[in-house]
This record gives structure tokens, C-alpha cells and sequence, in this order.
């Protein structure tokens, strides 16, 4: 369920602070721990660091990332692989090396 229209999209007031006493600089990475906060026009070209729980991945706003939230773009889970047999089964025959061509021996006389 959304939020209502009523009240508007959810934008952390320490971000609009921010955004509102003047751009930073270009090249300048503005912290956050909002992940909950709606990506609005007016952040257009900002970086932002949003906060995943151990660091902070850089997210570059552009227009497509508009009414998304922050922290739809920084996954706070690693994903590693699935495991058990058959994983493995599977590994060993894309890592198998190809069978070695048999060194020819001269015979004997």
C-alpha cells in the first residue's frame, strides 16, 4: 500500500535541508541512513551514500530513479550462490578440463 496522496511522498527533512541550503558540489557525496526516502525532482545530478547496515554504496540520481526510494538501490544482503548436490554437480562439469591428448611414446625395436 502507498502513501497517501494527501500527505505527499516521505522525504527525510535532515536530506531536504540539504538539498535545499544550495546544491553541493558535483562531485560531493551526500550520507544517508533514509533509505525509506522518495527520490524527488528537485535531487536531480546528486550523489547520495545510502547506508546498506556495514558501508555506504553510491547511488547517482538520474530521472528514471524519480518516486523510487533510496534504498531500492543499495541491497543490504549479499547474495552468494545456492549450494547442495546438484550445484555442484554442475560446477564440476563446467570447471572439468578437457581430456589430455595421450603423449605418444616411440616403440621399442
Amino acid at each position: 500500500m502507498g502513501r497517501s496522496l494527501k500527505k505527499g511522498p516521505y522525504i527525510d527533512p535532515s536530506i531536504l535541508k540539504k538539498i535545499k541550503n544550495g546544491k553541493p558540489a558535483a562531485g560531493t557525496v551526500i550520507k544517508t541512513w533514509a533509505r525509506a526516502c522518495t527520490i524527488v525532482p528537485d535531487m536531480l545530478g546528486l550523489t547520495f551514500g545510502v547506508h546498506t547496515g556495514k558501508d555506504f554504496v553510491s547511488v547517482f540520481i538520474t530521472e528514471d530513479l524519480i518516486g523510487h526510494k533510496l534504498g531500492e538501490f543499495a541491497p543490504t544482503r549479499k547474495f552468494i550462490k545456492h549450494g547442495g548436490k546438484k550445484q555442484r554437480e554442475l560446477e564440476s562439469k563446467t570447471t572439468a578440463p578437457a581430456p589430455a591428448a595421450a603423449a605418444s611414446v616411440p616403440a621399442k625395436k
